[in-house]
């Protein structure tokens, strides 16, 4: 699918860009490339291929799920200006 002239002033006053006449004919062609790439890779057979999660097939190190630090709460809501049963009390924002 190639993209005229017309295409990309339509796109290009949908997403308020201000292309410049000179620009419209690069662009045209810069369009017309990423959309040419697009194709050539749905042109790839993919059957009996799985999707993978990573690109190297990498799996991610997770660190041991334990207590790193103090428990400091009561310390941070003592100097807040409202708190009741462990909860910041803040002011109603929709009216």
């Amino acid at each position: 699918m190639a993209l005229e002239r017309s295409d990309v002033e339509k796109i290009a006053h949908l997403a308020r860009l201000g292309l410049n006449e000179a620009d419209i004919p690069r662009t045209t062609e810069t369009l017309n490339n990423i959309l040419g790439l697009v194709d050539a890779m749905q042109a790839v057979d993919t059957d009996g291929i799985e999707p993978m999660a990573h690109p190297l097939d990498a799996t991610q190190r997770l660190r041991a799920d334990r207590v790193s630090e103090d428990n400091r709460r009561d310390a941070y809501q003592a100097i807040a200006p409202a708190v009741e049963n462990g909860l910041y009390l803040v002011p109603k924002v929709i009216e």
